[in-house]
């Protein structure tokens, strides 16, 4: 008996399909977009402008540090991460006025009228050794305290929080509870352990 011979497959065209169902995969897919942290930086100053050297009031900068053990200190004192976003609330808004904590200034809003501004300022400083998931923790804590006082004087003064309110009045809340967050660079010595 004679073998008979299987007819072979034409491969030519498994190509062609090959490659029209990979440019429709990459058409089709969307890749996530990374996200980092919101941040404004200042703006460009005017060359013509003069440089004036503004010291800040001791009182008024809360220095939170993260060292290389990834130990948080907001101060002098060793602080949990947890308890951090309470501590800046209490350091910004100096609810009792104490003289060891930022002074305000009145300051005429517009859309709004006067109100006390804080003068605070949280400075950031870490360590090159400190990990990036506490540095995020930490961002993450001092951002919520932010929000926090924002929600607190959007719901006292329009009744709702800061994100349901409309462009206009975020902007004043922006002006009345502005942040300001310094970062400094990282250092290579080991902060309090």
């Amino acid at each position: 008996m004679a073998s008979k011979k299987t007819p072979e497959i034409n491969g030519s065209s498994m190509a062609d399909i090959a490659f029209i169902a990979l440019i429709f995969f990459l058409m089709v897919t969307t890749m996530d977009q990374e996200k980092g942290l919101p941040r404004r930086l200042p703006p460009m100053p005017d060359e013509n402008m003069k440089l004036e050297n503004e010291k800040v009031n001791r009182r008024n900068i809360v220095i939170v540090k993260i060292n290389v053990n990834d130990r948080v200190f907001a101060g002098d004192e060793p602080i949990d991460v947890s308890q951090l976003k309470d501590k800046i609330v209490t350091f910004l808004t100096n609810p009792a006025d104490d003289p060891n904590l930022p002074e305000k200034v009145v300051k005429d809003i517009e859309g709004f009228g006067p109100y006390a501004v804080s003068k605070g300022v949280i400075s950031l400083q870490n360590d090159r050794g400190t990990t990036y998931s506490q540095y995020i923790a930490v961002q993450n804590e001092l951002v919520k305290a932010i929000n926090e006082i924002r929600d607190d004087f959007s719901v006292a003064h329009y009744g709702k929080t800061y994100a349901q309110l409309d462009d206009d009045k975020q902007k004043i809340v922006r002006k009345c509870i502005p942040q300001q967050i310094s970062e400094a660079e990282p250092k290579d010595t080991k902060l309090q352990k």
